[in-house]
C-alpha cells in the first residue's frame, strides 16, 4: 500500500523546483512517487513539531571530542586470516611475481566481467608497468609493505590523474582527472597495483547496482541477484577473486551493503578517519572512504595504510593512528554487544533468515566469552528520517547547477531522487541538524552500558538484478559518524550471504574488528 503524501508537499516541491529554474516534469513527479521519495519528506515534519527551535543544531560539533577506547593487547599474531598477508610474504621472498600476480588478475578481469559488469574501466598496461616496477623495487630490497605489488581496484568517483571519473554518470563521462585522489595516493605510495576502476550506481545515489547509463553489476554468487550499491563493482571484484581489496564510498551503506550482498567484509571508519579529497561528492556530512576485502584483517590493513589527516580535506581528524591490526586477535571476552531489540518500529524488520543469520553470529560471540546486553534503539527510525532530509538537501546543493542544464543526462531513478530533494521546506538543513543533535546524545549514553551494538546489515538477502536494497540498518550510522563493519555469517538457504553489522563509539574502529574477527573465527 502506498504511504500517501499531502497534497502541500507536492505544491511546495514544484515551486521549490521553478524557484530553482529546475524544468521537472510530471512524469518526474509521478516516478517520485512511486518510488516512495517523498514519504520521508512528510516523516521529517512530524520530527520537526517535535523538535524544540532553540535546540543547538548538530553541526556545531565535533565527533573527534570523544576519545577511543585504550587499546586491548594482543596475545597472538594480528595477520591471522589475511589474504593479503599472505600473499605479500609469498611477494616478499619473491615466490609469486608481482607481473604474474597482475596478469592473472587481468585475465580474471577479461574471463569473468563480461558477466559481472564490475569494471568501469579497466588499467591493463598501467597495471602492467606498476607490476614491473614493484618486481624491481623487490628484488632490490626495496619493499614497501603487504601490497606491494597487489592487485586492488578503486570505485568509480576517486580521482586517478590521467583517467575519467565518471561517477557512474554520462555527465562526467569524459572529466578526465588531473591528480590522483587521497586514495588512490595512499594505494600508490605502498606499491599496490591498481588495475581497474569499478561499476557503481548514478553518482552513488542508490542503494543497489542499478545504472540507466552503464548497466547493473552481477552477484558473483548468483548473477540473476544484484550486488548492492553503490560500491558495486568494488563488491563484485573482491567477492569473485579478481582483486584482493577495493576502495569504497560510503554514505548510507554503500559499502557495508554490498559486502554483505556479496559475502565479503566491508569497513566504514569514523566520519573524518580518510580523506575524500579526489572523490565526487554525494553528501558532505555523510560521505566516508572505507575498504572491501575477503577478510576482517585485511579491512584492518586496509584501514590502517590509510588513516591519517589530509590538509585537503577539512573533514578529516589529527587523531591518532588505530593501530587495528595490533588488537585483532585480542577476542571478545567481556565485552558487551548492544543487541538492537527494537529499532523503533515495535522490532527489527528483518526477514526470517536475515534475522537467524544474525542471532547466530551473535551466538558465536557469546560463545566466545562476549556478553550480549539487549537494548532499545529507537533513535534508528529516527535517523532514518534525519538522514533522508541530510542527504538529500546536501546532494540538491551539490547538483543543482547540472540539474539546470543537463536534467535530461541523468537516469530516471537518479533524477528523480534528486529532485524530490525539493520536497524540503526551507528551514529543513538547520531543522535535521538540531533533531541530529538530540539523537546523536542519546545514542552516546548507550555506552554506559555496552561497548558497541549490532544489527543485520541487510533486510534480507540480495534482491533481483537491478533492484536498490535498502539502507535502513546501515544509514543511521552514517548520521552519527560511528565507525561500523558488516562482516559475512551463515548463508541463507541456497547460499545467498548474509552479513551481521557491528558499530561502536567514534574512533574506536579497533573494538569492532576485534568483534569481527570473532565472528569470522
Amino acid at each position: 500500500m502506498t504511504t500517501p503524501i499531502p497534497e502541500r508537499l507536492i505544491e511546495q516541491l514544484q515551486a521549490n523546483l521553478r524557484s530553482a529554474n529546475i524544468a521537472a516534469t510530471a512524469e518526474d513527479i509521478d516516478g517520485m512517487l512511486a518510488k516512495g521519495f517523498l514519504v520521508r519528506v512528510a516523516a521529517f515534519d512530524s520530527l520537526v513539531a517535535e523538535t524544540p527551535p532553540d535546540t543547538i543544531p548538530d553541526m556545531l560539533r565535533d565527533t573527534s571530542e570523544h576519545t577511543p577506547a585504550a587499546p586491548v593487547a594482543s596475545p597472538a599474531s594480528s595477520t591471522a586470516g589475511g589474504e593479503i598477508v599472505a600473499i605479500a610474504e609469498q611477494l616478499r621472498t619473491g615466490k609469486v611475481s608481482p607481473v604474474e600476480l597482475t596478469e592473472q588478475a587481468l585475465a580474471a578481469i577479461e574471463r569473468l566481467d563480461p558477466q559481472l559488469n564490475a569494471f568501469q574501466l579497466v588499467l591493463a598496461e598501467r597495471a602492467r608497468a606498476a607490476a614491473k616496477q614493484a618486481e624491481q623495487e623487490i628484488a632490490a630490497g626495496q619493499y614497501r609493505g603487504p601490497l606491494h605489488g597487489v592487485p586492488v581496484a578503486i570505485k568509480d568517483l576517486l580521482d586517478l590523474a590521467g583517467t575519467p571519473t565518471t561517477a557512474g554518470s554520462r555527465i562526467l563521462a569524459n572529466t578526465i582527472a588531473q591528480s590522483d585522489s587521497y586514495g588512490a595516493e595512499r594505494l600508490a605510495a605502498a606499491g599496490a597495483v591498481i588495475v581497474g576502476k569499478t561499476r557503481m550506481s548514478e553518482f552513488a545515489y542508490s542503494p543497489g547496482s542499478n545504472n540507466a547509463h552503464y548497466g547493473s553489476t552481477r552477484n558473483p554468487h548468483d548473477h540473476t541477484r544484484d550486488t548492492g550499491g553503490s560500491s558495486s563493482g568494488s563488491a563484485a571484484a573482491v567477492a569473485s577473486g579478481i582483486v584482493y581489496a577495493a576502495l569504497g564510498s560510503d554514505t548510507g551503506g554503500s559499502i557495508r551493503i554490498p559486502a554483505a550482498q556479496c559475502g565479503i567484509v566491508g569497513l566504514k571508519p569514523t566520519y573524518g578517519r580518510l580523506s575524500l579529497h579526489g572523490a565526487v561528492t554525494l553528501s558532505w556530512s555523510l560521505d566516508h572512504l572505507g575498504p572491501l576485502t575477503r577478510t576482517v584483517a585485511d579491512a584492518a590493513l586496509l584501514l590502517d595504510l590509510l588513516s591519517g589527516h589530509d590538509p585537503r580535506d577539512p573533514r578529516t581528524r589529527a587523531v591518532a593512528a588505530p593501530n587495528s591490526q595490533a588488537t585483532l586477535e585480542a577476542g571478545v571476552k567481556g565485552i558487551r554487544i548492544g543487541v538492537v531489540r527494537d529499532d523503533g518500529t515495535g522490532g527489527v524488520p528483518a526477514s526470517a533468515v536475515a534475522l537467524a543469520a544474525w542471532r547466530a553470529g551473535l551466538a558465536k560471540l557469546e560463545r566466545q566469552g562476549a556478553e550480549l546486553v539487549e537494548i532499545d534503539m529507537p533513535e534508528l527510525d529516527m535517523f532514518r528520517t534525519v538522514q533522508a532530509c541530510v542527504l538529500a538537501l546536501e546532494a540538491a546543493t551539490f547538483h543543482e547547477p547540472w540539474l539546470r542544464d543537463h536534467l535530461d543526462d541523468y537516469g530516471a531513478f537518479m533524477r528523480q531522487r534528486v529532485l524530490a530533494s525539493y520536497a524540503f521546506g526551507s528551514r529543513a538543513g538547520v531543522q535535521a541538524q538540531q533533531i541530529r543533535a538530540i539523537l546523536r546524545k542519546r545514542c552516546m549514553a548507550l555506552f554506559e552500558r555496552v561497548d558497541c551494538v549490532s544489527t543485520p546489515t541487510t533486510q534480507d538477502v540480495a534482491p533481483e538484478l537491478g533492484v536498490p536494497g535498502s539502507t535502513f540498518f546501515t544509514g543511521p550510522f552514517n548520521n552519527l559518524g560511528w565507525p561500523a563493519v558488516s562482516v559475512p555469517v551463515a548463508p541463507a538457504p541456497g547460499g545467498l550471504p548474509l552479513g551481521l553489522q557491528i558499530a561502536c563509539r567514534p574512533w574506536d574502529e579497533a573494538t569492532i574488528l576485534r568483534v569481527a574477527r570473532s565472528v569470522e573465527r
